[in-house]
């Protein structure tokens, strides 16, 4: 299930750019102004339970911070389980982690080491609102099968498509992104 063209307009729509930001040169995708306008972000998630309410999914793994907006809503529509994917040093308890490499340096991220073992055989979607380079999308997706995960599908709602993220993370899981950007 993909957006029809009229989803695809009003979802848009409601996505402000900021030009030159973080840097000069970077028009950065405000999704703020997607989650205050109540018919886009009603859109969206209507969407996303539709694509998803067959997937038979036992959780769905956020990636910090904007992940965890779209995901802990999506599990509670689909009844199923949430799980934060958490810069390193946030979360309480035993963790697992995965460093990738930035621009300039290297980050990591977390999940508890028993995120996923309430169930035996997990099936797992991954989402967060953007993918560009893939770096924290491909550790996330190597988290969940660390943790015992099956990452059955990455749902984004941005896919910068001109950058090479999205084929580096394929070669893990299928990907799907609502609005891709060239």
């Amino acid at each position: 299930m993909t957006l029809s063209n009229t989803e695809r307009k009003i979802i848009e729509s409601a996505i402000r750019d900021i030009p030159d930001f973080p840097k000069e040169g970077i028009v950065f995708k405000d999704i703020t102004t997607l989650l205050s306008d109540k018919e886009a972000y009603g859109v969206l998630m209507n969407h996303l339970y539709q694509r998803y309410k067959e997937y038979n999914l036992d959780f769905i793994a956020g990636i910090d911070a904007r992940g965890f907006i779209f995901g802990a809503a999506l599990a509670q529509m689909l009844g199923c389980g949430f799980v934060p994917v958490r810069k390193k040093g946030k979360l309480p308890y035993t963790t697992i982690s995965e460093k990738y490499a930035l621009e300039y340096g290297v980050d990591e991220v977390e999940v508890h080491i028993d995120a996923f073992s309430s169930v035996e055989n997990p099936r797992v979607l991954l989402i967060d609102d953007l993918i560009a380079t893939g770096g924290t999308a491909n550790a996330a997706a190597n988290l969940v099968k660390q943790a015992g995960g099956e990452c059955v599908e990455a749902c984004f709602i941005l896919g910068l498509s001109f950058l090479d993220g999205i084929k580096k993370l394929e070669t893990k899981t299928d990907v799907y992104t609502l609005i891709e950007m060239d």
